[in-house]
């Protein structure tokens, strides 16, 4: 695929991907892992590593959208700063050594495991679960170091930023809604950025990846879908106040349910 056609692709996806960001609050991974899976062998890159560059190059992307995210959060006042310290280590962590345990796991394997993922979060979008945290305190300093470094870990294997797990968490933990939320999206930022440097050391050495390759990252898609997605994704907030976004998240569900099955399947 000429170099040129791909990068308009990947900019197309990143419309996608920022203004459904933008209009239901979901992580870009959700789709742009999925699109990648089918865009990235037109580069050329080994089948066995399409998963793994797939979830690399989305996690790459969700570095500029966090940091955007997190700044709006901090002006809002809605970042715990006094949470960074027994969390910031074992996010840290978590996310840097996603990209060692993704390369012990076979392409086919991480494909599905990401399957499994989508049909899950397809389940909680339709249907989503609200934790009730009354009378809860945050849990000791060990136990936050183990949260985070396990949401961070699985979250950079799935190629998102972790909202849709660090949320709940926290939430569950007695941390109010907006609070937890302006947390994860700072969270996000420090697995977006550690778990992309696991991703670009542990695909250094790949044998066989097209030009333009940085470890498990193909910048020319990253470069397409960064593009468009800061620009396009304030569009969706904006429509978010007009549009029936609890129905259109049914659909967008459903839609995500028939990714995962077929992901599965194929």
């Amino acid at each position: 695929m000429e170099l040129l056609l791909l990068f308009a692709v990947c900019a197309v996806l990143g419309s996608v991907v920022g203004f459904s960001a933008g209009l239901l609050g979901i992580g870009g991974g959700l789709i742009a892992v999925p699109a990648l899976l089918y865009i990235l062998p037109w580069a050329n890159v080994p089948a066995e590593s399409i998963p793994h560059v797939a979830i690399a190059t989305s996690l790459s992307a969700i570095i500029l959208t966090s940091f955007s995210s997190a700044r709006a959060h901090h002006q809002r006042g809605n970042i715990d700063w006094s949470l960074f310290l027994p969390m910031l280590p074992g996010t840290a962590v978590g996310a840097l050594c996603s990209g060692f345990i993704a390369e012990l796991i076979s392409g086919d394997d991480l494909k599905k495991g990401f399957a499994v993922f989508v049909i899950l979060m397809s389940i909680n979008m339709a249907y989503p679960v609200k934790p009730k945290a009354e009378g809860r305190k945050l849990p000791p300093f060990p136990v936050l170091f183990i949260a985070s470094a396990v949401i961070a870990v699985l979250s950079a294997l799935m190629g998102i930023g972790g909202g849709t797990l660090m949320v709940p968490f926290l939430c569950f933990c007695g941390l109010e809604m907006k609070k937890a939320v302006g947390f994860s999206s700072a969270n996000g930022l420090i697995i977006a950025l550690w778990g992309s440097l696991g991703y670009v050391i542990a695909g250094w050495d790949i044998q066989g990846m097209p030009s333009g390759s940085f470890g498990y990252i193909y910048l020319p898609a990253l470069a397409g879908i960064v593009a468009t997605s800061m620009l396009i994704a304030p569009l969706g907030a904006k429509a978010a106040s007009t549009w029936p976004t609890a129905v259109l998240k049914k659909i967008f569900a459903a839609l995500l349910l028939v990714v995962g099955l077929k992901l599965i399947l194929s």
